[in-house]
């Protein structure tokens, strides 16, 4: 496996730059934003499809640094009611798994989407309950009328390009569990995988391990996000895990994002790692940074660190003592 960073946390750096800290900090991959809600600041999608000069200055700049793209990130709402952002969404998405299939890059991360509750709804509703009833009429709605009709034309679009789609399992979403990416799929096709990240797994109560071993079963991770959570028992048992206080209200949050090994134990990251060889997946484990209560630079060297001393980086020996 290599280990590699999200980019979107060095925004305010220049391409080179962000390169250039990459490179510093012992890393082997990239997971570049290409739009919606993790920015373009290092990727302009219509300049590097309009130009094949600049799209070999772009990939010459990241193998001068012995470096390789994981995925082209650009999570937005392609389902979404609000008509602006939806259509900003889908078009980021299809140029971005264009740009990817010229480039070589083997995987565009993004969200499922999450759709209103009728046709004529002005923003995302996100059922969490079978009952009321409503709910349950809703949600069936939203998947046979709008997720599965919309991920059928983009899954085989992207599969046309060799491209595989990371969704990432994200609560508001209505793809956040193993359950729903692997029902996505399934009505789908094979190009739609998991962006897994486990501290969206871990506020739902989902042992990342075991999702692992879910998706692993059917080749259904295409990516990995290292970014850790914190559960506070005591904010859970007031606020519960659906806990609609900002995040930046660390003191009475139930939970936080924390960089890798705040949250939950080097053992539980070590067993993670162990996981995925073991199950076959032997790609990228890419940083993504969004602690609350520490600095970029701090939170994404703690991330490094411990990442660096659990992560399986060489191909297994043959078994000398058997």
């Amino acid at each position: 496996m290599k280990l590699g960073v999200f980019t979107v946390l060095f925004s305010d750096k220049s391409f080179e730059q962000m390169l250039d800290t990459v490179k510093e900090a012992g890393l082997h991959a990239v997971e570049i934003g290409t739009g919606c809600y993790p920015g373009n600041a290092h990727c302009d999608l219509d300049a590097l499809l309009a130009s094949e000069d600049s799209r070999t200055h772009f990939m010459q700049e990241i193998q001068a640094r012995d470096l390789i793209i994981s995925a082209f990130s650009c999570h937005g709402n392609p389902i979404s009611p609000e008509v602006g952002f939806a259509r900003e969404s889908q078009q980021s998405l299809l140029k971005t798994i264009k740009l990817a299939s010229l480039l070589g890059v083997s995987v565009v991360n993004c969200f499922s989407g999450t759709a209103g509750d009728h046709e004529g709804a002005k923003f995302p509703n996100w059922p969490v309950t079978p009952w009321p009833n409503e709910y349950g009429d809703v949600l069936k709605w939203q998947w046979e009328e709008k997720l599965i009709p919309y991920w059928k034309e983009v899954g085989q679009y992207a599969k046309d390009h060799n491209v595989k789609i990371g969704l990432e399992l994200h609560g508001g979403f209505l793809v956040h569990t193993p359950y729903t990416l692997l029902k996505l799929r399934e009505e789908t096709c094979d190009a739609i995988g998991a962006n897994l990240d486990p501290s969206h797994l871990w506020w739902q109560g989902i042992d990342p391990v075991a999702a692992i071993k879910i998706l692993a079963k059917e080749n259904a991770i295409h990516h990995f996000h290292a970014k850790d959570t914190y559960i506070d028992q005591e904010n859970v048992n007031m606020y519960g895990l659906t806990d609609m206080q900002p995040y930046g209200g660390v003191r009475t949050r139930a939970w936080s994002f924390r960089s890798v090994g705040c949250g939950h134990s080097m053992k539980e990251w070590s067993d993670m790692m162990s996981a995925l060889r073991t199950n076959g997946y032997d790609y990228v484990v890419s940083i993504e940074h969004e602690d609350p209560i520490m600095s970029i630079e701090e939170g994404f060297k703690r991330a490094v660190t411990n990442l660096q001393s659990v992560l399986i980086q060489e191909p297994p020996s043959q078994m000398w003592w058997v």
